[in-house]
């Protein structure tokens, strides 16, 4: 299909609207409301154009390009004087009432209303009359709210509430008194919420966290990395000045993330600028093995020395961790040796995945990519609180969930992109979704069905289904109802995880794709998704996959009199094994040398301690839910004498003399290494490219081109400018030297081109608007995706067992949160806010029983401790079952499963109540 701007003839696609033509021909056509993600409801008129009946008709008539579709032949023009002259009138209005203070809005040089207003040519301002003001609202300790500045485009109407599905924020008032806020200011509600930074086109909704410490935008110095917050692994762009990390925007990535993030992954990387990061290595005196002994400080020189004495020719065991790199944890084992390797996962975690990874090695289900999930038209979870284990899954969920209302549109031919009009088509319809599991979840608000039951009890329902669809009648209607949903699909897609630790709801769940796969088409297409605790979880159970007898911790722990000494890599054990299992570890004669970022208790606990580099500060590779590798890249250079896990490693191995390990010096050569060790690992050299990589003979910049360099900043502490460090291990710079196009997706820090200084810079990189990246190279950027089905299927025996709870006692299971679960995030001050007490969650019919309301406190009685916890009254609890916040430090010694007993905290006494300027608090919050 052709059609023609200025004279121009511009190749578009069918269905497509003339806004995203123009783009796509390279094209610049002003817009605000317009969002890739969102489609167009035509109400800001900045993209107005002329369009022409004919090639006869020279006067034409003013169209919006976002709300006009393409056709055949159709003429336009951007240049036309009536055009230009109503573009530019728009941008005159939106001025009237906008502050006079872009030299000191937080979103100054990076706004795309002054890239819109130098680009319609509006200079001048006529408008001699008062401006409306509005005063702002507290929203929370992520977002600064600046009413002001708001043009109102409705943006961040649209995104909080119709794409993110958030309650608590939107227009209020009409015509030029429109406030976009809360009802009344309080802390906003959508784990999603941090997005409204890059999808306001202003500065009314911006970084708080960064405006603390706030430095221009074109003075970061950036890289590309990906998010360890948890296992989807989102790609982001995080910014660093004078050493610390200043924020975290979003790096698209058109089949994981697209253009959103959590707000864990937004926000929850403060603590690399925590005061309890470790600077140096810590050495204990001998023979004190008290977790209150000091450490003396050593160079790094004298603790390699320290540490290679006491491994070199001993009987050494090696931890891993889920959270390390792909390539440290591979020279962790190959220094200590593969049968003296543990993983770092507890038995149970390490059960889940391996049945995880098994399943994807042979289902004949489809492991789809988040793009690919939004476009399921009827969704299955199982066990799992989406929102709170994979943030970005859940953000997808709702967008699958208005495949109805696509469906609709296509009946009446509106397009997918007529945004308003399709809503109002739908009004409440969704496509299906059920939600099995054992507590209250973030997405039962859009659910159709919701059932609660007890992990095992799962577990049973799933099989109920899969002998459902293979012809076995049951009692249960709720279980002919769910076959019959996914039967009736075009796309089914089933979710499951690890957050229940249950192998018997994950295998369960595979064996419902199996048989419904073989229920359906063979075209059809059924997809199997899982869940995995953390960044690295998949690349850690795949360097153990292969091992018929894999050490586990528990197992380690009870032999670990028989060895010298245990290396520890970015693992706090503490979350892991039990108090008796730590004792173990760390109360005999065996020397523990622990490696990590951050203070924990098995650091206090250790021999020796070496400070590691936080993922800003060093490269690796991660290896997310769908087995897809991903690298990320140091934004700079690790402070005092940090170094990354694998320099540790590989320097330990030089002084110890390693056969294998000692000839490697620089990151390549471990990948490499990595690469051939397992058949699985084959296409780790193809993530991204290696260090010798140059674009026309040209590094990366990780520095834009209007950096200021130089400045007195310092000038209190030192005159002196050191020179900007050397990187030999990377493509990237450390300077704003070098060409920052035209290069690989994964090697994007950040975007910027001509006329266009803010995020929305992004569509001169994609080949498509809301499509895949730029590049036609080797190494694309999405990264590479490990396992690849023999779709073979996989015979399941699952045996679940029932667990017997006695009366007054309750099972316990695990709730994850966004804020507070995560191990490093919760070091980061604004995450710890939201995060707040450790609780246990309970039905509304225990509470009572109880007699204990929301707030209060409840004593949870296990086989050997007791620990007064505050309660969280849910909607939904499966029967004989409580829940208790997973990761915070009150909770680390509860299991899941357990059984405990409850009882009301009669010593608690009600916070007292106390004004501030904010209305009302509790000295108890």
């Amino acid at each position: 299909m052709i059609i023609f701007v200025d004279g121009q003839e511009i190749e578009v696609k069918q269905g497509e609207n003339v806004l995203e033509a123009c783009l796509n021909a390279g094209l610049d056509l002003p817009y605000f409301c317009w969002h890739p993600a969102m489609g167009s409801i035509g109400s800001c008129r900045q993209c107005a154009l002329v369009q022409y009946q004919n090639p006869e008709d020279t006067r034409g008539r003013i169209v919006m390009g976002c709300m006009t579709q393409v056709t055949d032949g159709a003429r336009f023009s951007l240049n036309a004087q009536n055009a230009t002259e109503f573009r530019e009138a728009v941008v005159e209005s939106l001025m009237l009432n906008h502050p006079h203070d872009c030299p000191v809005c937080a979103e100054g040089g990076e706004c795309h209303l002054q890239d819109m207003t130098v680009m319609v040519g509006h200079r001048d301002r006529r408008y001699t009359g008062k401006k409306n003001t509005h005063r702002n609202q507290y929203l929370g300790p992520l977002i600064q709210h600046e009413m002001n500045r708001c043009i109102t485009c409705y943006r961040c109407e649209r995104y909080y509430r119709d794409y993110a599905g958030g309650s608590d924020l939107g227009a209020q008032a009409s015509r030029d008194h429109v406030y976009f806020g809360r009802h009344q200011e309080g802390v906003l509600e959508s784990e999603f919420s941090g997005n409204l930074v890059e999808v306001c086109p202003t500065g009314v909704f911006t970084d708080k966290p960064f405006l603390k410490h706030y430095s221009r935008k074109w003075d970061l110095q950036s890289a590309p990395s990906i998010c360890s917050g948890c296992g989807v692994g989102c790609n982001i762009s995080p910014g660093e000045r004078y050493g610390k990390l200043k924020r975290v925007h979003n790096r698209y990535n058109h089949e994981v993330n697209g253009y959103f993030l959590c707000d864990r992954g937004r926000f929850g990387s403060g603590y690399i600028n925590s005061d309890q990061r470790l600077d140096y290595s810590g050495l204990k005196g001998a023979g004190l093995k008290s977790a209150d002994a000091t450490f003396a400080a050593v160079h790094q020189s004298q603790a390699i020395e320290t540490a290679a004495g006491w491994l070199q020719g001993k009987k050494v065991l090696g931890i891993g961790s889920p959270r390390a790199s792909l390539e440290s944890n591979y020279l962790l084992r190959e220094l200590v040796g593969r049968s003296n390797f543990s993983s770092g996962f507890s038995d149970a975690e390490a059960a889940v995945v391996r049945s995880i990874i098994n399943i994807q090695k042979t289902t004949v289900a489809t492991n789809p990519t988040i793009k690919q999930m939004e476009s399921a038209d009827a969704i299955l979870i199982l066990g799992e609180d989406i929102t709170n284990t994979a943030p970005r899954v859940a953000l997808a969920l709702r967008q699958a969930l208005r495949n109805k209302s696509f469906e609709l549109a296509e009946q009446l031919g509106l397009p997918e992109w007529q945004d308003a009009a399709v809503r109002n088509l739908a009004q409440d319809q969704l496509s299906p979704m059920v939600i099995v599991s054992a507590m209250d979840s973030r997405l039962d608000d859009v659910a159709s069905q919701l059932i609660s039951l007890s992990p095992a009890a799962i577990a049973d329902f799933s099989c109920a289904v899969t002998a459902s669809l293979q012809g076995q009648e049951s009692d249960d209607k709720r279980v002919q109802q769910v076959a019959n949903m996914l039967s009736a699909a075009k796309r089914p897609l089933i979710i499951s995880g690890s957050s229940m630790l249950s192998a018997n709801i994950v295998d369960s769940a595979a064996c419902l794709a199996e048989a419904l796969q073989a229920h359906k088409q063979a075209a059809q297409e059924v997809m199997l998704s899982f869940c995995v605790p953390e960044a690295n979880s998949m690349g850690l159970g795949l360097l153990v996959n292969e091992d018929k007898r894999p050490l586990r911790l528990s197992r380690l722990a009870k032999k670990i009199d028989t060895v010298d000494a245990v290396l520890i890599l970015e693992n706090d054990l503490e979350r892991r094994l039990s108090q008796s299992e730590l004792d173990l570890i760390f109360s005999g004669k065996t020397r523990v040398i622990s490696m990590d970022l951050l203070e924990n208790n098995t650091l206090a606990r250790s021999d020796l301690v070496l400070p590691v580099a936080s993922y800003a500060e060093s490269q690796g590779t991660l290896v997310n839910a769908e087995s897809r590798a991903q690298r990320h890249y140091p934004v700079f250079e690790p402070a005092a004498e940090r170094l990354c896990s694998w320099q540790w490693l590989l320097q330990l191995a030089a002084v110890m003399e390693h056969k294998k390990l000692a000839g490697i010096a620089h990151f390549d050569q471990i990948v490499e290494a990595c690469s051939k060790s397992q058949p699985i690992f084959a296409d780790l050299t193809a993530v991204a490219p290696d260090h010798s990589f140059r674009d026309r003979g040209l590094k990366v910049p990780r520095q834009t081109h209007r950096y200021s360099g130089r400045t007195a900043i310092n000038a209190d502490v030192s005159v002196h400018e050191p020179p900007q460090p050397t990187d030999c291990e990377t493509p990237l710079a450390y300077s704003m030297e070098g060409l920052n196009r035209d290069q690989p997706a994964s090697l994007i820090p950040y975007v910027w081109s001509p006329g266009w200084n803010s995020n929305q810079s992004l569509q001169k990189f994609q080949a498509e608007v809301n499509g895949p990246l730029k590049g036609a190279l080797k190494h694309s950027g999405a990264g590479q995706r490990l396992i690849k089905s023999t779709q073979q299927g996989l015979e399941y025996k699952l045996k679940v067992t029932h667990p017997r709870m006695q009366k007054g006692r309750w099972q316990l299971l695990p709730m994850h949160r966004v804020h507070g679960s995560e191990e490093l995030s919760a070091y980061t001050d604004e995450i710890a806010e939201l995060a707040a007490q450790a609780f246990v969650a309970l039905g509304e019919t225990v509470a009572e029983k109880l007699g204990v309301a929301e707030g209060e406190m409840v004593v949870v009685s296990t086989a050997d401790q007791e620990i007064s916890l505050q309660v969280k009254v849910l909607s939904r609890v499966a029967k004989n079952c409580v829940g208790f916040s997973v990761g915070y430090d009150k909770t680390k010694s509860l299991r899941a499963g357990d059984s405990v007993a409850l009882r009301r905290d009669k010593s608690w006494q009600p916070p007292q109540v106390i004004a501030t300027d904010r209305g009302v608090a509790s000295n108890g919050c």
